[in-house]
């Protein structure tokens, strides 16, 4: 007989509004779960005190130092025992997903099955690190749960201050804008890095991820320490024909405003077919017989919204590669901040293209190791040793890509400009 639900009103009032509630989905589980009976029960004491009753712990699988989130309860009765003894422990696992998350069904209703017998039930496709996030198990479970997991062929994520779990958009697999192989870099990376994965020895995470254009679907300037987003360094590439079918539908209203009007460049402008400039850095793409939409390559920024909206009709460049930021992370020591262009274009074309990729993320990863201190992401250590110091620890040449921020003093001063101008000429002399 299944154990009586707890008297759950504020959860209850999760179920009344117009949207799917995850309360319905836990109480359907209940009926055939204790677990997750005391689960409810345990998370209408939280609501109802406005408090948080999971604390961390140990809890492992054989060979592997993470990827496993522990939680215990800390709500206890009078004796020391837990209230909600059934779902007393909640821990998570963190498991690697394939590059671009493809999965076949097979896949997934194996992954629901060792969930039923093993856990909760509740898996997240995917968490903020890009994980399948398999939700509540006890101690004991974890390790049963794991083997059959792995026997699927499944690795471990990342978790604590280690190599985190890559993330790869969908790319080249279904994406006309894809710009590299993503799940190519992707796979490279995890490949060097799964030690940094597994056991954690860094000063704090650090997370790759991989978008295969300027739309970045995968949040990666944000989130990643080491972003690699898909772009082009020629022209955009155009289709008169698909150009003239969208211009029929959408009309000029829709053109001026929703494209040459959004142009964070102004790099766009409606000219007469007769008057579209020659010039080698100039795309154009008919509208209709007499007129065509000129493109300014030198001022675009590769945003992707005209693209986006004029689908087909303009599309991503033939000479393509990706840019390579770092330091991107949500807020902690210094706040939020967006990746910062260390590459501003790499190309990803060759087998060794994507060997150099490797290198220097390894560069990266061990002059973090090196140089962060504890709880430290990139983006803050840079923030405290300065982007010159970081650039020069990993061997890289300073780029005006990599400016920020434009001057706000138009002063200069040259103390000391002399003497390095005879270093250099000093330094081009020894090496003829």
């Amino acid at each position: 007989m299944a154990k009586q639900p707890h008297a759950t009103p504020m959860l209850d009032q999760l179920e009344t509004g117009p949207w799917p509630s995850f309360v319905t989905g836990l109480k359907r589980l209940a009926k055939d779960k204790d677990y997750v009976v005391d689960l409810l029960g345990h998370l209408e004491h939280s609501y109802k005190t406005r408090k948080g009753y999971w604390k961390g712990g140990t809890v492992g699988v054989f060979g592997y130092g993470g990827g496993v989130i522990p939680r215990f309860t800390e709500i206890k009765d009078e004796k020391g025992e837990p209230t909600f003894k059934d779902a007393a422990e909640f821990h998570t696992i963190r498991i690697m997903p394939p590059p671009g998350m493809h999965y076949d069904t097979d896949t997934l209703r194996k992954f629901c099955d060792i969930w039923e017998k093993h856990g909760s039930g509740l898996i997240a496709l995917h968490g903020q690190s890009g994980d399948i996030m398999l939700q509540g198990c006890t101690t004991e479970n974890v390790q049963k749960a794991w083997d059959e997991i792995n026997e699927m062929g499944f690795d471990m994520g990342g978790a604590g201050p280690a190599v985190r779990t890559a993330m790869s958009c969908v790319g080249a697999a279904r994406c006309e804008q894809s710009c590299y192989d993503e799940a190519q870099a992707h796979q490279k990376i995890v490949n060097q890095f799964l030690d940094d994965i597994h056991r954690p020895a860094l000063p704090y995470k650090f997370k790759f991820k991989f978008s295969g254009c300027g739309n970045d679907c995968m949040n990666a300037i944000q989130r990643a320490d080491m972003a690699v987003i898909g772009t082009w360094r020629d022209n955009i590439k155009t289709d008169d024909a698909l150009g003239k079918k969208w211009f029929a539908k959408h009309g000029m209203n829709e053109l001026v405003n929703d494209v040459i009007g959004m142009c964070p460049t102004r790099a766009l402008q409606i000219k007469d077919t007769k008057d579209v400039r020659k010039d080698a850095h100039i795309s154009a793409v008919a509208l209709n017989d007499t007129q065509s939409l000129e493109i300014d390559n030198k001022d675009c920024v590769r945003c992707m919204h005209c693209l986006n909206v004029m689908t087909g009709a303009l599309n991503v460049g033939n000479d393509k590669g990706a840019t390579i930021l770092v330091g991107g992370h949500s807020h902690l020591k210094i706040g939020a901040t967006m990746g910062t262009v260390v590459v501003p274009f790499i190309s990803l074309k060759k087998d060794e293209d994507y060997e150099q990729l490797v290198e220097l993320a390894q560069t990266m990863i061990d002059f973090f190791a090196e140089n962060a201190l504890e709880h430290e992401r990139t983006g803050e250590m840079i923030e405290r040793i300065g982007l010159v110091n970081f650039l020069e620890g990993v061997g890289l040449d300073v780029d005006a890509n990599m400016v920020t921020n434009p001057r706000m003093n138009p002063y200069v001063r040259t103390d000391g400009w002399d003497e390095e101008v005879a270093k250099i000429n000093a330094k081009k002399k020894a090496a003829a």
